[in-house]
């Protein structure tokens, strides 16, 4: 689909196996809760957008975000070590979203942030591939290539959010990748160590506040085969949700995902994560290995996030095969925002 808004002012909600060119937001009627219509000035300051890119292998978990609330913006890059729980994150904000951009084309468009000497790049070009740059002065240096040309079949989804607005979300996982990570004396190649990507792009006049339990699993099975999962609850839930799985790129949509975890724990408590989903397609457990951790309180936004890298265990009872996971590395979330 070419554009998200139609001619009369209205997001088109569902599932779009085409994908949507562009979010066009400014073709949108948004109005108050009253029905006063709202000018491109209040759009522009209300409308939401982020990218969140993980890489993830039995050696090394990568992920980074760009975030672009206009009053503020965010961007992170944290990378983890399974074998040794070396651990190590980069967080930077500009206030009134300076030096940060996202355009509104999902499989097109690119995102920038820039700090100081820090910078984080992701561009998507027309040859199907989505580039990520990262140069930050401590050192840290990432110049990958997600391979979005063989088999690439993205859950795009748009939604109501709240009484007057929309949010639209783009997820693929278990890409192929190819480049290089220098971090910390350290130069490793993405494609030697068979990393996986997931890519998240999401924007809209989001609910004022909200909240989602997350999780992404990218990984190759034993046979060779890639398999992604994009589960989640909380937010894309009117009529349709974000939940997918892709076998070598082949999408299947899931049905609701129940998440079942404690939020609040202390030493003697349990940390696993039980995923369950309607269809009797999810029943797995999930074993957090560390996190990285975020609260911030500016009254106007707000953000409680905690996102978990760990092991999934289980099963995945598709059609004609139960596939089994014993220890593949992913990620879960617990978030709450106001934006």
């Amino acid at each position: 689909m070419e554009k998200l808004i139609d001619q009369h002012g209205e997001a088109q909600f569902g599932i779009f196996p085409q994908s949507v060119s562009d979010i066009n937001y400014l073709d949108f009627d948004l109005r108050n809760s009253m029905g006063k219509p709202k000018g491109s000035l209040a759009k522009k300051l209300h409308f939401n957008q982020f990218q969140f890119i993980s890489f993830t292998c039995d050696t090394l978990i990568i992920g980074l975000a760009i975030v672009d609330l206009k009053i503020a913006s965010n961007c992170f890059v944290y990378l983890f070590e399974p074998d040794t729980g070396k651990f190590e994150e980069f967080s930077f904000t500009n206030l009134l979203a300076f030096n940060t951009a996202i355009d509104t084309k999902p499989n097109t468009g690119s995102a920038h942030f820039y700090k100081g000497a820090n910078s984080v790049v992701i561009s998507c070009e027309h040859s199907h591939q989505r580039k990520v740059t990262v140069n930050l002065k401590a050192g840290l240096k990432i110049h990958a290539v997600i391979n979005e040309s063989v088999n690439y079949n993205p859950l795009a989804v748009c939604v109501r959010a709240g009484f007057t607005g929309f949010h639209f979300t783009q997820k693929a996982a278990a890409l192929p990748c190819s480049g290089i990570v220098k971090w910390q004396g350290k130069k490793i190649d993405l494609e030697q160590i068979k990393a996986q990507v997931s890519v998240d792009w999401s924007a809209g006049f989001m609910r004022r506040e909200t909240y989602w339990n997350w999780a992404s699993l990218a990984c190759i099975l034993d046979d060779g085969r890639r398999l992604g999962l994009n589960l989640a609850a909380g937010v894309v839930e009117t009529g349709f949700t974000e939940n997918a799985l892709w076998l070598d790129g082949t999408l299947t949509k899931i049905d609701m995902v129940d998440f079942k975890f404690q939020r609040y724990v202390d030493k003697n408590d349990c940390t696993q994560w039980q995923l369950r989903s309607n269809d009797g397609i999810i029943n797995l457990t999930f074993e957090p290995a560390g996190k990285r951790q975020d609260k911030t309180n500016l009254f106007i936004v707000a953000s409680n996030f905690t996102q978990h890298f760990g092991r999934f265990y289980g099963q995945i009872a598709l059609e004609n095969e139960v596939i089994t996971l014993n220890g593949e590395w992913g990620l879960t979330e617990d978030h709450y925002a106001k934006w």
